[in-house]
């Protein structure tokens, strides 16, 4: 056997294995469980592992953003007329966010942590200066103490005489700083020495700079991948005392910071209480691949399109339509309101009812974007807006004209893009794992090369063996020319020969 034989023969050998082996790997997916199951022990909130030191620390910057709603016709609304309003912001805060006094609790397989908050304004991201810029609202003090006292004319009576002697009205003008961080209202101070509960400071973010919510709970997600970063209890408990039946108070999902790996399309994520989002597209941030998840509409609608939000209504009575959630059991009896900005996703009637509002998608939607290997959030935006149910209530006259409204006072736009520094790293893991999932890939992608390789040799062997044959005809060929020619000289020479002879005879 030649040395080219012995070649085509071991490239065959090679593309064969090649082939088989790699096959086999693909319909296995050994490769691909073999790096799922490390990524899930990688991913867990234990100390070494790789996701626990950002968890504590996260490092992208988080902005908070706040708008308010400028109310520029107030005589006109209290005297009947549609209400109108200017859209002021944002005012932008760096909100800082780690974990403090992250403890491991249940044998390793939890671990407590407090989350405290600290905001710092960014003037460079804001359109103005919180402690000069003034807005009119809604006086939301003044609107919780009179729904308080609703039901009782007496005490109706007596609050609105105190309201009256104090100048305090149904809309305040204040700062945005004060607004946001506390001022001390003339009618929460005449009820706070008579009423311990009653606090004679107000504002929208009082008291949540610089504090916590209490204490979490957090799966490890060592024993299951899927707990990851999911909540157990929230101050002691597993379930909050708000709502109405036990699926509303239920503490579901995370807190927003982390999520599973391997996502999928199909699932529902949880944040805390809320039934967050649905999969809605593939999108790519910084080069990142990303599933983006939205909230569906059935989030706030209404008892009558989503029968599982009926737990959410107060009453029967103040079930409030699609859009809206009354969270006043957690607001201290104030007629507060959740909505999306603008009432978006929300019965068209609350946006018509106010001159000003526009609700539009790029800009009131809330969405997360996450890597679906790793759970990690990219790119998120959580959206909220604060309104006010406005309505005539007996004792107060200056209501008399108010048709029932859900006045907008502030929304806000909490944001957060993954940092560059996180971006490289999260790429290298990527890369990883894509090398390590696809490497029986690239067994096969071998064996076609050497398969290719192998057909080119036999189909060169092939011709060459042709053209070896029809040389070797070629050449037997001319051989016979020449063994005929020298036959027929030979002839030739032996008849001339006897020719002389002949001659010489004669002679």
């Amino acid at each position: 056997m030649t040395r080219r034989s012995c070649a085509i023969y071991a490239v065959g050998i090679v593309c064969a294995h090649l082939l088989i082996i790699g096959i086999g790997l693909v319909v296995a997916q050994v490769f691909r469980t073999v790096i799922h199951n490390r990524l899930k022990k990688e991913i867990t909130l234990t100390e070494g592992s790789r996701v626990f030191e950002t968890w504590k620390n996260p490092p992208p910057p988080v902005f908070m953003e706040y708008f308010f709603f400028n109310v520029t016709n107030v005589d006109g609304f209290l005297k009947g007329a549609k209400a109108m309003v200017t859209q002021v912001g944002p005012y932008t805060y760096r909100e800082y966010r780690p974990k403090a006094n992250v403890t491991m609790v249940q044998n390793g397989t939890r671990v407590s942590a407090y989350n405290p908050k600290t905001f710092v304004f960014v003037r460079e991201k804001s359109v103005g200066d919180p402690t000069v810029d003034e807005i009119t609202t809604v006086n939301i003090p003044a609107w919780a103490v009179m729904n308080k006292v609703k039901g009782s004319y007496w005490r109706a009576s007596m609050v609105s005489i105190w309201m009256n002697s104090i100048g305090s009205g149904l809309f305040t003008t204040r700062t945005v700083q004060e607004l946001l961080w506390g001022y001390k209202d003339p009618l929460l101070a005449r009820i706070a020495p008579t009423n311990p509960d009653v606090e004679e400071t107000f504002g929208l973010m009082y008291k949540k700079n610089g504090t916590n919510d209490g204490e979490f709970v957090y799966y490890t997600g060592e024993q299951n991948y899927m707990d990851y970063g999911r909540v157990d209890t929230w101050r002691g408990q597993s379930q909050v005392s708000f709502w109405t039946s036990n699926q509303s108070n239920s503490i579901n999902g995370t807190d927003g910071s982390a999520f599973h790996p391997f996502l999928s399309k199909d699932e529902r994520l949880y944040v805390f209480t809320s039934d967050l989002c649905r999969y809605k597209s593939d999108v790519v941030v910084k080069g990142i691949p990303a599933y983006r998840f939205t909230p569906p509409r059935s989030v706030l609608a209404s008892k009558e399109e989503n029968p599982a939000n009926e737990g959410f209504c107060i009453s029967p009575k103040e079930c409030l339509g699609t859009g809206l959630l009354k969270v006043s059991p957690c607001r201290k009896g104030a007629p507060v309101v959740a909505s999306f900005p603008h009432f978006y996703l929300g019965d068209p009637k609350y946006a018509a009812a106010i001159d000003g509002l526009s609700p539009i998608r790029e800009h009131h939607q809330t969405f997360l974007d996450l890597n679906p290997t790793t759970g990690v959030p990219v790119r998120a935006n959580k959206r909220a807006q604060i309104n006010i149910l406005m309505e005539r209530i007996s004792g107060f006259p200056t209501t008399r004209s108010l048709n029932e409204t859900i006045f907008p006072v502030m929304f806000l736009n909490e944001s957060v893009v993954i940092d560059d520094a996180s971006v490289a790293r999260l790429n290298k893991l990527l890369l990883i794992v894509t090398l390590v999932s696809n490497f029986p890939l690239i067994i096969v992608g071998l064996g076609a090369i050497m398969l290719i390789v192998f057909i080119i040799l036999l189909v060169r062997a092939r011709k060459q063996k042709v053209n070896v044959v029809a040389l070797c005809a070629a050449k037997f060929t001319e051989f016979v020319k020449i063994l005929l020619e020298l036959q027929n000289w030979n002839m030739l020479k032996v008849i001339n020969f006897t020719h002389q002879g002949f001659r010489n005879k004669k002679h």
